[in-house]
């Protein structure tokens, strides 16, 4: 197989990753059942299965989409079941374990910083879990709930009906990348129309495009804007973090990011995953080539230190951009 193949067989890979998502309604907003009601009874091969506990939505969604494009079907499901069916789409929001979920945040990087799921390594093994998989607790699907009510304000900022602030959101992280990677935000402020609708839809439809032809040609224009050579790579670091006396809720998150150039300085050497790490978290990397206290996670699989960053860039961004990375502790 070919360098090419193995890239478009890769970025294959990760366009078609999924998630597949069990979403409860809030039990504070449902009216039809207490824990002890069942709800759903299924014929399969000849016998009855029983759902039991709670009005559940089940749906495979892509890892690279974002969880506000689920509220519309959503809302039509759990309206019968609401205490309050006036509520509207826009105002849902999500949490797992009690902790809200941040929107503007991909699946698949909310996935890999919460759900305590171990990331895929290279060899196939689970991380640090040896027991055999028959003895693993599992994460999927993973159980969601969603809320209408009491919008956690201090943690999550509100959306609106037309959706234009998610389209914001997710164009001002284009417009971050764009210019850390060129200098400028010139490409994406330099599309057209036409270009600028087909990304957006591209990002909204996801779950029902079955490849890359319509996402693509875009992005690849903003990647390689005007052939102009890479100056910083959009990296983000996500680091689990204690507690604070601003922030006393679960589920923290420390984001760490900085100008990483595509190069080590004062040389032509490329710059690695592991290198940044260790520039940036010298106490959790002080090896910029062996993983020892945390390792780096991307689209659910530890990424070796020694990867080259423009490399990384190249392949594997997510839709807006950027290298998404989250840390998993080690032992």
């Amino acid at each position: 197989m070919t360098l090419q193949e193995q890239s478009i067989r890769l970025q294959d890979a990760i366009w078609d990753g999924s998630v597949p998502l069990d979403i409860r309604l809030s039990p504070q907003e449902c009216r039809t059942y207490d824990n002890s009601d069942s709800y759903l009874v299924s014929l399969s091969d000849a016998s009855l299965i029983y759902i039991l506990k709670h009005v559940f939505y089940q749906i495979q969604y892509p890892r690279l989409s974002y969880l506000p494009f689920l509220l519309p079907r959503l809302h039509a499901f759990f309206k019968p079941f609401l205490i309050d069916p006036d509520v509207r789409p826009y105002e849902g929001w999500f949490s797992y374990e009690d902790v809200p979920l941040k929107w503007h945040y991909p699946l698949g990087l909310l996935y890999d910083l919460f759900s305590g799921a171990p990331p895929a390594q290279a060899n196939g093994s689970d991380g640090d879990d040896h027991r055999p998989p028959s003895q693993r607790p599992s994460t999927l699907p993973w159980r969601l709930t969603l809320h209408f009510a009491d919008w956690p304000g201090e943690q999550l900022v509100q959306p609106d009906a037309e959706g234009k602030v998610l389209h914001d959101a997710f164009i001002n992280s284009v417009k971050e990348a764009d210019f850390l990677r060129n200098g400028t935000a010139k490409g994406i402020m330099s599309l057209s129309k036409e270009d600028s609708t087909q990304l957006w839809s591209a990002v909204q439809q996801r779950m029902y495009l079955d490849d890359r032809s319509v996402f693509d040609p875009i992005f690849q224009k903003l990647l390689y804007a005007q052939g102009a050579p890479l100056r910083h790579v959009p990296l983000k670091i996500y680091l689990p973090s204690s507690p604070s006396a601003s922030e006393p809720s679960t589920g923290h998150l420390r984001v760490v990011q900085s100008l990483i150039a595509p190069s080590l300085q004062g040389t032509k050497e490329p710059q690695t995953l592991g290198a940044a790490l260790h520039t940036l978290l010298p106490t959790l990397f002080p090896s910029r080539k062996t993983p020892i206290l945390a390792r780096p996670v991307l689209h659910g699989a530890v990424v070796p230190l020694n990867s080259q960053l423009e490399g990384l860039l190249r392949e594997v961004a997510y839709l807006d951009g950027w290298l998404h990375i989250g840390l998993v502790m080690m032992g």
